[in-house]
């Protein structure tokens, strides 16, 4: 199993062909979501909003992207962590507040989302959706605030969690990050035309040049082609989310102002000092851990080699009605090159193991094509606590790591040894402060504090509605 992210965020401001472009933008950001996808657009008077299940290069077929009309818009990748995959889930939504349409699109997770909805409709509130983002546009209207600015100000004083938000109005589109800086968002810019974008793959893909990161607790909007920008809150600590770093983020991204590229690479050099390996090869369980990989090879003189390779047209809707078909899963994404592998002494690197089924479904593929020995080197620490701010992990009963030491997950994987990068290993390689990383989910160490489990509590708030 691979852990997943929940969202992708696309901005555009001031372009003829804005839908283009924010269609553009989401399909650099398709690894950030892909249970659905919408654009949302504004001509200066009113919106016009597409938002389908699926795909970017599935869903905008036709003539959709031309009835989108507009100069400004809003994009959002969809996979959800909190919500179910209801048509009415599908962001960015829409709204009327105040007799002004609105748009929203929300990347993160909120700890508190659920005690703040009970709240609102023991006082009459009606949801249409079971998002977060709904709860930002309630907390909004509630608010005596005049302006949007200050209405989402307003907003952000009573949630607490992780959030990149896009708002768009008929005249501008508004960004914000959380004060904790859990997850990344950015500005970028070509020509007249200004992008807010979750990574910077999605401003590279319309041409546009990266300009900054929105900072933590800053709130940008872009109106008339002017940018104006301030803080809104400072959180007592930064909590960036480490695994952008190790996983979710694509390499040719720039996140948190650094190479994930270098950053990955800096991982497997330091991971091949912490835990070296007498072998002959080195290969990566493909695609995520390729970087890591090459710095592994680098650092320990190891050769690199293709030992796996990745199916990349697996199709998203295939079943598996009997348990028997279920264990070809692993077959249909993964095949391993025989002939580089029989007889070999072999380094796998991987960014992460969660539950280990799959690792050790990949782990058996390669002795069963010769490999004499497997050393398994991963460049993340182990994993002994959900997440609870914007990434789908399994409970903690489900985590390998959390029930079983080092050597019990080598013996399970099947292989002859297991190493870990170290947190300490992990901050370090970043090259930026180690403080200001959130680390809980390898540690425990919640950044921003909750009253009780996130994911128990909706479960036990919504059943059968987050299914």
């Amino acid at each position: 199993m691979r852990l997943k992210h929940n969202c992708g965020l696309i901005g555009v401001h001031g372009s003829g062909n804005a839908s283009r472009l924010a269609y553009m933008g989401l399909y650099a950001l398709q690894h950030r979501g892909q249970e659905s996808t919408g654009i949302v657009t504004s001509d200066g008077d009113c919106f016009h909003a597409f938002k389908a299940p699926g795909l970017v290069s599935e869903t905008y077929e036709g003539e959709i992207l031309t009835d989108l009309d507009g100069t400004l818009a809003i994009g959002h990748n969809r996979y959800s962590t909190t919500g179910s995959q209801r048509s009415s889930n599908i962001q960015p939504l829409v709204v009327d507040l105040r007799g002004k349409p609105l748009a929203i699109a929300h990347n993160g997770n909120l700890v508190n989302a659920c005690e703040l909805r009970n709240a609102m409709e023991m006082e009459g509130s009606i949801f249409q959706s079971t998002t977060d983002s709904e709860l930002f546009v309630h907390l909004m209207a509630r608010s005596k605030k005049k302006s949007l600015r200050s209405m989402i100000g307003a907003a952000t004083g009573a949630v607490r969690g992780s959030y990149c938000l896009l708002l768009l109005s008929v005249d501008s589109v508004t960004a914000l990050r959380d004060p904790n800086g859990f997850h990344p968002l950015c500005l970028g810019r070509n020509g007249d035309v200004i992008f807010v974008a979750s990574e910077s793959c999605g401003l590279d893909i319309v041409g546009a040049s990266y300009e900054r990161e929105i900072a933590p607790g800053e709130i940008v909007t872009v109106c008339g082609g002017e940018v104006t920008a301030s803080r809104f809150a400072e959180a007592d600590r930064l909590s960036m989310c480490v695994f952008e770093l190790i996983y979710f983020s694509r390499p040719d991204s720039v996140v948190f102002g650094v190479s994930v590229d270098a950053v990955r690479k800096a991982f497997g050099r330091r991971l091949a000092r912490e835990h070296p390996a007498d072998a002959d090869i080195v290969i990566s369980v493909p695609d995520s851990s390729n970087a890591a990989t090459l710095g592994y090879s680098q650092e320990s003189g190891i050769p690199l080699e293709f030992g796996m390779i990745r199916n990349h047209y697996v199709g998203r809707t295939f079943i598996y009605p009997t348990s028997e078909l279920r264990d070809y899963r692993v077959r249909i994404k993964y095949n391993p090159v025989k002939e580089l592998l029989a007889g070999k002494r072999v380094v796998v690197v991987d960014d992460s193991i969660v539950r280990g089924t799959t690792s050790r479904k990949l782990m058996r593929m390669l002795r069963a094509v010769g490999a004499k020995e497997i050393h398994v080197r991963i460049s993340s620490p182990p994993i002994r606590f959900p997440c609870f701010y914007g990434i789908d992990t399994p409970t903690r009963e489900e985590l390998i790591a959390a029930k079983s030491k080092v050597p019990e997950i080598a013996r399970y994987l099947e292989v002859d040894t297991l190493g870990y990068l170290s947190v300490e290993g992990l901050l370090e390689s970043t090259g930026l402060t180690p403080g200001d990383f959130c680390v809980a989910c390898f540690t425990g160490d919640y950044p921003v504090g909750f009253t009780s489990e996130p994911k128990k509590f909706a479960l036990e708030r919504f059943g059968d509605f987050l299914v």
